[in-house]
């Protein structure tokens, strides 16, 4: 009995969600991922980060998207049918990550996953949790609760209120 018990716990399987970003493959632990939806209509918002692509409504709620191609450096591309939303929750917040593509759903041994090197693909090692060897492939596991720092979150947070201020603080400045 032992050993079929030690057995069961070295298949310690994790499901990602894998996605593609500048021609490399990610994967976000799928327990943190609400939806994927194809790019709806982004509005801009006035003052928000660089990163930040807009806000978009999702079913009433105002959720910020965050383009992960500029966030990790990666040169700008144009919208295209293969882009996907990625929706997803991390502490108190939802917000959604723009991604090239949104490829598979991939169960993951634990014991497959290693430490980011600290030169993966020029991303700061902060927003990995570590790398996955898959056969032929590897995939770059993201850390989403290390892609904001506290601060840009908190900005984020105020994305949504934004709008209904806009206005008062564009009049603040003109005085």
């Amino acid at each position: 009995v032992l050993m079929s018990e030690t057995e069961s716990q070295k298949e310690d399987l994790r499901q990602f969600v894998s996605f593609i970003i500048a021609g490399e493959e990610f994967g976000v632990n799928i327990l943190t991922v609400q939806e994927i939806i194809r790019p709806v209509e982004i509005t801009r918002v006035p003052h928000a980060p660089e990163f930040v692509e807009g806000v978009i409504n999702l079913r009433g709620r105002i959720l910020p998207v965050i383009d992960l191609r500029t966030r990790f450096g990666f040169p700008e591309r144009e919208q295209d049918d293969d882009m996907r939303i990625v929706v997803v929750e991390i502490g108190e917040q939802t917000i959604g990550f723009m991604t090239d593509s949104v490829q598979e759903v991939l169960r993951v041994d634990v014991n497959s996953i290693e430490p980011a090197p600290e030169i993966a693909v020029g991303i700061d090692a902060g927003y990995l949790r570590g790398v996955a060897k898959l056969d032929e492939r590897l995939l770059i596991l993201l850390e989403l609760e290390n892609i904001l720092s506290d601060d840009e979150a908190k900005e984020l947070q105020g994305l949504d209120q934004e709008r209904s201020e806009a206005p008062a603080a564009a009049q603040g400045a003109a005085a």
